[in-house]
């Protein structure tokens, strides 16, 4: 720990630190709320695949990613809004230079830029030895979005409201594996379509849990909009069933074994782009952060 932060506070670069991507086994929506939002009922989990981030501090009180993502200008990238909020409110009156390394798909359903706001607030939390607590921390990252407290938490969840009220889960951790339609599915715009189901039973976690339900109900909606979401489903379905994480545009499908997941993908190989990951009950960034 004292390592770590002293090369911090040298200007050293810090390890890299994991921001796992997460898949969403089931998505109803509910309804609309008049503040525009919808209600939901959600199941996060996480995958091993993940994009990494290194830090490093700084002698004024700016916030600086170095690198450029393309599509993402540092001032609209996640990482650089949380550290600003988590020094503003945190009163770390310290700054950092913040550098991504991506692998998550953007737009892909799979949480990358959540992801990657989560694991900046935890480790600058304890990097400016702000000791924020863990409720802080999520409050602060629901001013982000709706799915960086789950990142958070840590643990997989099962998700209500505007998918804010966690309750987390013991589930099976298989393997999946995730095709990358390429092509880039905006959240908003699905969430904002007229054409969107609305009214949705609710379900329970025993509901989920039996295994009766799995829908996604933006699922219908994107592969009308996106077609080759449409193709790609199509194309995982020989191997599995295939299913929508969040609104796309990525399609997975879960294997019991590795070796299995692995024959899918190199049938795949040759026409799309996929990777092979498997679920996980715990982030690994609660790991990665606690040996600070």
């Amino acid at each position: 720990m004292v390592g770590e932060l002293d090369d911090f506070r040298a200007g050293r670069w810090t390890r890299w630190f994991p921001a796992p991507g997460k898949l969403n086994l089931l998505l109803k929506v509910i309804g609309r709320r008049a503040d525009g939002y919808h209600d939901l009922q959600t199941v996060f989990q996480f995958i091993d695949y993940c994009d990494q981030i290194s830090f490093r501090g700084r002698g004024d009180q700016d916030i600086v990613r170095v690198g450029e993502i393309e599509g993402v200008p540092a001032e609209q990238d996640l990482v650089v809004k949380a550290a600003k909020l988590l020094r503003d409110r945190g009163g770390a009156g310290k700054g950092a230079e913040i550098k991504v390394q991506k692998n998550l798909p953007m737009g892909g359903g799979v949480g990358g830029g959540s992801s990657d706001a989560a694991t900046t607030l935890c480790v600058l939390n304890k990097l400016w030895e702000l000791n924020l607590s863990l409720n802080e921390l999520m409050d602060i990252g629901g001013l982000l979005g709706a799915d960086v407290p789950v990142f958070i938490k840590g643990v997989a969840a099962w998700a209500e409201g505007v998918g804010d009220k966690l309750t987390p889960l013991n589930l099976s951790e298989p393997w999946y594996v995730v095709i990358v339609p390429g092509c880039h599915v905006s959240t908003r715009d699905i969430f904002s379509d007229p054409e969107l189901t609305r009214d949705s039973i609710p379900i329970t976690i025993s509901g989920f849990v039996s295994g009766r339900h799995r829908e996604n109900d933006c699922r219908s909606l994107v592969v009308s909009k996106y077609d080759a979401v449409g193709r790609a489903l199509k194309a995982l379905s020989v191997y599995g069933e295939a299913r929508l994480t969040g609104t796309g545009a990525c399609v997975y499908a879960e294997f019991p074994e590795k070796e299995r997941a692995e024959q899918a993908k190199n049938g795949l190989m040759a026409d799309w782009s996929c990777f092979v990951a498997k679920g996980l009950n715990s982030s690994p960034i609660l790991e990665s952060v606690s040996g600070l």
